[in-house]
């Protein structure tokens, strides 16, 4: 998101994103289609964010798992 303009519901679906992390450690993709993410639209992360930006979204969740263990 760096260098640029989010909405509100892009910073509240990164907000989770990093609570998630913090408590966890990792996140499980399939968490993205669940609440709280399809409270913020129905559609999850897909309903807030470009396509590109969801498959970098996965890309670092999937980095990140890959990294712990």
């Amino acid at each position: 998101m760096t260098g640029t303009t989010a909405s509100p519901n892009q910073i509240e679906c990164v907000d989770y994103i990093i609570q998630e992390l913090t408590q966890n450690g990792v996140m499980e993709i399939d968490r993205l289609n669940q609440t709280p993410f399809i409270d913020i639209n129905p559609l999850g992360p897909e309903g807030v964010f470009p396509s590109a930006k969801v498959d970098r979204l996965v890309e670092a969740l999937s980095e990140i798992r890959s990294r712990a263990a």
